[in-house]
């Protein structure tokens, strides 16, 4: 059995997978075998149902939790340095860039996402095509990072330019169509960090229009009716009866997009590496921990992003007890 233990090949991890799925089929039906058997005591059946599911969150995510908590307080030799790592973070030039580039993705794709998303969900509420016109939007959703990550590179791919040859970017291709040179826009900061950002933009607006439509679309409909009446149509029935009216929606979107930005890796992986200054938390407490040898560090910048998500979390479940207040 050490073979699967240390499993490599194809054969040997899907052989691994199904005796993996196999052993949770049995345990299942050992588990209903038993809840159906006459006079069982109440705490069998309990333990029984709940007992996989605490395993797996102990061994899965409270274990590894809290042993991150502690690799972020030691050296690579497991010396226990107290807040040295965490202050490493905060003072090294490199990792300042990190953070500074991190807090630039988590303000501006969660405002443009929503934006856009919010612009979309009214211009196409009740149109013509409305349905084609969402799902369009919504498409890049159905992408893998790592996919639309290199549909992206693709788009700013660079090439010198030279009579008679087409650039292989599209977005270069266009700059040499109306007289300008090309760019090699992933290597040239800080830019280069709009031009990723812009990726993840375009991934989550879909996300945000979706859920915005549909709150858009459950706003009573004798309210917009008595705005109209009062004569208020165009950007002020916008502004004083749909915002206010999706504006739970909104912050759910926004709090949501927010979380999912904190967590990005894979475009900044993919089409950058994390080098020319592009680099995330999230990027780089991989790179760290399994590129550069540093775990100490890495689990220090893991510990720093789940610091960062709480907040986030804290202000969603708020918000959504004060609309729950308000119904």
């Amino acid at each position: 059995m050490d073979f699967l233990v240390d499993a490599t090949t194809p054969g040997q991890k899907i052989l691994l997978m199904v005796m993996v799925f196999g052993f949770f089929l049995l345990v299942m039906a050992a588990v209903l075998w038993i809840a159906e058997l006459p006079k069982v005591p109440k705490w069998v059946t309990i333990v029984g149902f709940l007992g996989p599911a605490v395993l797996l969150i102990v061994g899965g995510l409270i274990y590894p939790a809290i042993l991150t908590i502690i690799t972020s307080f030691q050296n690579t030799s497991g010396d226990l340095v107290g807040l040295d790592n965490y202050q490493t973070i905060f003072t090294t030039p490199n990792f300042r860039t990190v953070l500074f580039n991190t807090t630039l993705w988590v303000v501006l794709v969660p405002l443009f996402a929503t934006g856009f998303g919010l612009m979309y969900a009214v211009l196409v509420d009740r149109a013509f095509g409305e349905k084609f016109a969402k799902t369009l939007v919504f498409l890049p959703m159905a992408i893998s990072m790592v996919g639309a990550s290199i549909i992206w590179k693709f788009v700013y791919e660079f090439r010198p330019d030279q009579p008679g040859v087409n650039q292989i970017g599209l977005l270069n291709q266009l700059i040499v169509l109306v007289g300008f040179e090309p760019q090699q826009w992933l290597i040239s900061p800080p830019l280069n960090n709009f031009f990723l950002i812009a990726v993840m933009v375009w991934i989550q607006a879909g996300f945000a229009m979706t859920i915005l439509s549909a709150a858009i679309k459950s706003i009573p409909d004798d309210i917009i009716e008595a705005a109209r009446m009062d004569g208020v149509s165009g950007f002020p029935m916008f502004r004083y009866v749909t915002l206010p009216s999706v504006r739970p929606a909104v912050v759910v979107v926004l709090t949501t997009i927010a979380m999912a930005t904190l967590k990005v890796f894979d475009i900044v992986r993919t089409m950058t590496g994390g080098q020319f200054n592009t680099s995330i938390v999230a990027n780089e407490f991989y790179s760290q921990s399994f590129v550069f040898g540093r775990p100490d560090i890495g689990a220090a910048l893991a510990v720093l992003l789940f610091i960062l998500v709480i907040p986030i979390i804290l202000y969603n479940i708020r918000q959504m007890r004060l609309s729950e207040e308000q119904r």
